[in-house]
């Protein structure tokens, strides 16, 4: 029997949630996408410790902000060994409310894979949601640099990503599925909000068929998956991007995944573009987008954190000791 993985495979673009590239390989993902908390995660191995202490030291008296966006791209190179499509690297969450820093650090992203041979076309620069995140996306597509809008919760995210005409969205399936459980506590019915009655799952197809009904070019990527179920209701999604311990269930079951989502018949034309004050005015309105949204740039911040006091540690390594350990 087919694996529900390759099942999903032909209606949806299978992308790796992951910043381990060598475990990637074995689930032939189209794509992938990184975090600071992925790549933290991945920096801790054994197995990457060298490629980060390699790093560091190359570009010792580099200013730290600097260093940090070499060690990103490092892993999103070799990512790109792995994957023929592309990689998301995502631009510091302690940038999320600033457009001006935010556009540069993506540039700078985007310069160092170039100057790594790697054309713009096979990377996203991941930027938070938020007004001025999505500002920013604004200018860089316009600039060709493409953008995938992490953090996404809200319609009206969706909403403003499509107006700012960005490539892709990450509206986060998991995450929103946590806030409902937890807000309805003993009531909560697992059973009955299984599948495609999972809010999280029924965020992302509001989303997705609004955008096939206006006839919205954005891909939108299902991420931020809790089980298997989520993935099987979302069948038919541009692309999910899935963590590997759930690309190893999918690998290694072959029920039937039937094509869920399918684009409409014919397309409206699109909505008027949503103000900003009509953009925080709704989001305001939606108690799980704003606190979801918040709590996630402050754990990817807080990661960020961790991952510049590993640097600070490699940087107080005396040259040639870390090449050596």
């Amino acid at each position: 029997m087919t694996s529900q993985l390759e099942q999903l495979k032909a209606c949806t673009t299978v992308v790796a949630d992951t910043g381990d590239f060598r475990q990637m390989a074995q689930f032939t993902p189209q794509d992938a996408t990184t975090n600071p908390s992925l790549i933290l995660k991945a920096v801790q191995k054994p197995e990457y410790a060298p490629l980060l202490a390699d790093t560091v030291a190359a570009h010792r008296g580099a200013a730290h902000a600097d260093i940090v966006d070499q060690v990103l791209v490092r892993f999103g190179l070799e990512i790109l060994k792995v994957v023929p499509g592309r990689v998301s690297t995502e631009v510091d969450a302690r940038l999320s409310f600033d457009t001006a820093a935010t556009l540069a650090r993506a540039r700078r992203i985007m310069a160092l894979y170039e100057a790594a041979g790697v054309p713009r076309s096979r990377v996203l620069i991941k930027v938070a949601a938020t007004w001025e995140g999505i500002q920013a996306a604004r200018v860089l597509e316009a600039e060709g640099i493409h953008c995938n809008l992490t953090l996404l919760f809200a319609f009206a995210q969706a909403r403003a990503c499509a107006d700012a005409g960005v490539q892709l969205i990450s509206p986060f399936v998991g995450r929103i599925y946590d806030w409902h459980k937890k807000a309805a506590g003993a009531q909560w019915d697992e059973a009955a909000r299984a599948g495609v009655n999972d809010p999280g799952v029924q965020s992302v197809t509001r989303i997705w068929n609004h955008y096939k009904q206006h006839g919205i070019r954005t891909e939108v990527m299902g991420a931020s998956f809790r089980n298997v179920g989520q993935i099987i209701a979302l069948a038919g999604c541009d692309l999910l991007t899935i963590s590997p311990e759930l690309l190893g269930q999918l690998q290694a079951a072959d029920a039937a995944v039937p094509r869920l989502l399918t684009p409409p018949s014919s397309t409206e034309a699109p909505e008027a573009p949503l103000s900003e004050a009509d953009f925080r005015y709704q989001l305001n309105e939606d108690a799980m987008a704003t606190e979801k949204l918040a709590e996630g740039i402050r754990l990817f911040a807080a990661d960020a954190v961790r991952l510049d006091a590993l640097i600070d540690a490699q940087l107080r390594t005396p040259p040639g000791a870390a090449a050596s350990a």
